[in-house]
């Protein structure tokens, strides 16, 4: 009887175990369904990275001489940190690209200078505004100004999925004729450059990015407002999940009344281009400012064997020889050091002007011995000058842009001519350093000749006690052969006369 009643037991016991362990299983899927998920934001403070698509362009991001720089950069970083998270930045060839990523999930938004519209809004959702602009046509100067898109005697061309795109899809009902071209390969900047050079009629940009290479492209002229002014912001996928949507909004409405000001003014606030009027100033200020700095110019261009009015004329460019002056990008003094070459030249105090000419003097000795012995004067000098603006790796990319087209990489108006190609994406894409502002750089190192020419004029001493790179008058920018060619050179600075 006991014998044969045990095995009995042990299957009614099995089975319980089965029932109880499928009772179990059931509850915990029912448990782990009704618990919440993590939200993006938990999952962002999680993982510890904030990532981002944008542009490159002056008013979004680029790398400059002292790393990642940019308006939509810098208020990215800071949220960013407000999470105690990283920033990883994803560069799209265009706006359109930008907020695709967004869309598709494969950024948590884009930060690339987008208007708000209604066509984007059907898609995104929208962070507060935190700049305003208006949509304008540029022309060239010389050129018949157009008073309406009716009146277009040239071709218009604007990037494809941009403001531009969408306010002349919208005008062809109001002016059925109207054509343009749309393009996938050329950015704000490259379209800017035509329009100057031009090799193109017209094209459709911000006020900002337009007031921008104003300076470097003096003859953009704005021929009217193509819209009502555009709110920036930051664009968000749209989804049930609000945490990260929230959290940005929280931000920029904490931000935008305290620190978007300082932000707006650093990146905005001093737009306005080069005349002449900046060398009348010079002599001016040869008399009121130069005077307290001259002997130290003169013993640290002694002691890196270095022409005073060389590094005079730096100076100069760099603070108007002032040595309480803060740059846009945070760096300080009278030769404008940022806080790692600072730290790297044992500068303790930057705005100590002593201490900031004998620090700009060294890392401009230390530039000129970085760049190849093949590289002879006056070339090497005016190399030296582009990679204290622009950073050495730029000016290495620079030259291999320059031998690649045909160029001669050590001599400096070759490698002049290909600096602005690294604003354009079909250029950087073949570079170490990638995108780099480099018509700013030929138009620093124009600046520095011209008023070293005024200085050595102006002082009317024998040469410098160091080196003297040997003058002469350049010729007109041209385009590397195998790039697009252009009729005149917008960023030619000439010698003024006194």
């Amino acid at each position: 009887m006991n014998t044969a009643a045990t095995p009995t037991l042990s299957v009614k016991n099995h089975r319980r175990l089965a029932v109880f362990g499928v009772i179990s299983l059931l509850l915990f899927l029912l448990l782990s369904t009704c618990s919440p998920r993590t939200d993006q934001l938990q999952q962002i403070k999680a993982t510890g990275v904030l990532r981002i698509s944008t542009v490159n362009s002056p008013t979004t991001y680029y790398i400059g001489a002292a790393g990642p720089l940019g308006f939509e950069y810098e208020l990215a970083k800071g949220f960013a940190e407000s999470l105690n998270a990283g920033l990883e930045v994803v560069v799209a060839s265009s706006p359109a690209e930008a907020i695709q990523m967004a869309r598709e999930g494969r950024v948590h938004f884009a930060a690339a200078g987008l208007a708000i519209t209604p066509e984007r809004e059907k898609t995104m959702r929208f962070s507060p505004a935190m700049l305003r602009v208006v949509p304008q046509l540029v022309y060239r100067m010389g050129e018949t100004r157009p008073d309406n898109l009716d009146d277009l005697e040239g071709t218009i061309r604007v990037q494809r999925g941009s403001i531009g795109a969408e306010l002349l899809s919208e005008a062809k009902k109001k002016y059925p004729d109207l054509k343009w071209e749309e393009t996938d390969d050329q950015e704000t900047e490259e379209l800017l450059y035509q329009v100057a050079n031009n090799q193109l009629g017209y094209t459709i940009a911000n006020s900002d990015i337009i007031s921008i290479n104003q300076r470097y492209y003096p003859r953009l002229r704005v021929a009217f407002a193509a819209s009502k002014s555009q709110d920036l912001a930051w664009a968000f996928q749209k989804s049930g999940d609000n945490s990260l949507f929230d959290a940005a909004n929280a931000y920029l409405e904490v931000f935008r009344g305290v620190d978007l000001p300082r932000l707006r003014d650093r990146y905005f606030g001093h737009i306005e281009q080069v005349n002449y009027m900046g060398a009348v100033t010079l002599a001016s200020m040869v008399q009121t400012r130069l005077t307290r700095y001259r002997k130290a110019f003169e013993d640290a261009a002694e002691k890196h064997q270095l022409d005073w009015r060389l590094l005079a004329a730096m100076g100069y460019q760099e603070s108007h020889w002032d040595e309480d002056a803060v740059s846009p990008t945070g760096v300080k003094g009278l030769m404008m050091l940022t806080l790692d070459t600072a730290d790297f030249l044992n500068v303790r105090d930057r705005e100590d002007p002593v201490q900031s000419i004998f620090g700009g003097a060294r890392y401009f000795r230390q530039l000129l011995e970085q760049l190849p012995p093949e590289i002879k004067e006056p070339d090497r000098t005016w190399m030296g000058l582009a990679a204290y603006n622009i950073g050495i790796g730029h000016v290495f990319d620079a030259r291999s842009l320059t031998r690649s087209l045909g160029g001669n990489p050590n001599h400096w108006l070759d490698v002049r001519n290909s600096l602005p190609l690294l604003t354009q994406e079909r250029w950087y894409m073949q570079t170490k350093h990638g995108y780099a502002r480099g018509y700013e750089t030929v138009a620093y190192v124009g600046n520095v000749r011209t008023y070293y020419d005024m200085l050595s004029w102006i002082t009317n001493v024998a040469p410098g006690r160091g080196q003297q790179p040997e003058l002469e008058q350049e010729p007109p920018l041209q385009t590397p052969a195998g790039a697009k060619k252009h009729r005149e050179d917008p960023l030619h600075i000439n010698s003024p006369i006194l």
